[in-house]
């Protein structure tokens, strides 16, 4: 895979280059992807925010991403409730997220991503965990730099979840992205909305915030 120089990656605006990042998570072969999630695995199970978080929120792959599945079966291991993001009904790209078993009914929301299923507000409220008290959220991510910041699909999801933490470090849990190491860039241009991450851990690395 022939990657761009990191000068012509500066050189990008936030659509060319999370076009650019898609690409290359895409183009890794089902062998490679393979290798990066159990890497992925071994990175994170060393973490101290990793090994004392009681309640997870993790992510289903999708569309390239690095896959946590083998984060998520140590984490059963390990006696950690594991949580799902989940479109939150009637709020505009805001998330919930719902608990995740291996008997958890799923379904796939409207872009096609596995999500467990919600039958209704009070059957769901027991087995749902506010943003505020998860310990630890894992986030899917498109782009990221050394400093902390991170790109998303572009929908505001996790933004908007979690404007509450520039509010109050208090109840803020920890926020580290997963991503491919070939998906990280020197700079990344940040907008004021862009909830900034305690760190990022690649199938190669980790990379505090600084």
């Amino acid at each position: 895979m022939t990657l761009p120089s990191s000068d012509s990656l500066y050189s990008l605006n936030r659509p060319q280059l999370r076009r650019e990042m898609r690409r290359r998570r895409r183009s890794l072969s089902p062998a490679q992807q393979k290798r990066a999630a159990q890497q992925l695995l071994n990175q994170v199970k060393k973490l101290p925010q990793f090994l004392r978080a009681r309640r997870i929120a993790v992510y289903l792959a999708n569309d390239g991403e690095i896959d946590p599945v083998h984060v998520i079966k140590q984490m059963r291991k390990m006696g950690k409730t594991c949580y799902l993001p989940v479109l939150k009904p009637l709020v505009v790209n805001q998330l919930w997220f719902v608990r995740y078993d291996l008997n958890t009914p799923m379904t796939r929301n409207k872009f096609g991503i596995p999500e467990p299923r919600i039958k209704g507000f009070s059957d769901n409220r027991l087995n749902r965990c506010a943003a505020k008290y998860l310990d630890l959220v894992l986030f899917p991510l498109v782009a990221f730099d050394t400093q902390g910041g991170r790109m998303g699909m572009g929908g505001g999801f996790y933004d908007r979840t979690f404007a509450f933490t520039r509010q109050s470090a208090s109840v803020r849990p920890a926020l580290l992205g997963l991503a491919h190491e070939c998906q990280k860039t020197e700079h990344l241009p940040v907008e004021s909305w862009d909830i900034p991450l305690h760190g990022i851990v690649t199938d190669q690395d980790v990379y505090p915030a600084s």
